[in-house]
């Protein structure tokens, strides 16, 4: 890829967990996205546990805009149980949606899981020039998100969004 056409938009990452279960201390899939942001040279602007509530993770999505976060990664809530309800919170909002992402999300996922990836709903787009990633909160499907898709791929949404 020539990235010469990228723009050098200073990237700064959002990370909200959406769990019931967890909170900061426990929360793994949480420390790898911030981690992964780390070594990625992406600072992160935010980070919250939310419990799977719609609109604790709108509230949440909101202020991780407000500290100026360009690319937000939501793990969790994902799924198809009564609780799960972080695509429902999100999608609503998105001004694009990017169906490659959960596409692509679901068909390396088929690699590792097998047919258990039906269960996925991982979604992505765009709001107000920021991207918006919704994966599963399992700490293989989010580096999975994380190292394949997510990071190879930040500084090219942005680019192409800030248009």
């Amino acid at each position: 890829m020539d990235p010469s056409h990228l723009q050098d938009i200073p990237l700064t990452g959002g990370v909200i967990t959406v769990s019931t279960s967890r909170d900061a201390s426990t929360d793994g899939s949480g420390a790898l996205i911030k981690e992964r942001f780390g070594t990625s040279g992406i600072a992160v602007g935010f980070y919250e546990v939310v419990p799977d509530d719609i609109m604790a993770i709108r509230k949440a999505l909101t202020s991780a805009f407000a500290a100026s976060c360009n690319i937000v990664v939501i793990n969790g809530g994902t799924g198809i149980t009564h609780d799960d309800c972080t695509i429902e919170a999100v999608s609503p909002l998105f001004e694009k949606t990017i169906e490659g992402f959960g596409e692509l999300f679901r068909m390396l996922s088929y690699e590792e899981v097998g047919s258990r990836m039906v269960l996925s709903r991982a979604v992505a787009g765009i709001i107000d020039k920021k991207v918006v990633f919704c994966t599963p909160g399992s700490t293989a499907a989010v580096r999975l998100a994380m190292d394949a898709i997510i990071l190879p791929e930040a500084r090219h949404i942005i680019t192409h969004a800030s248009k």
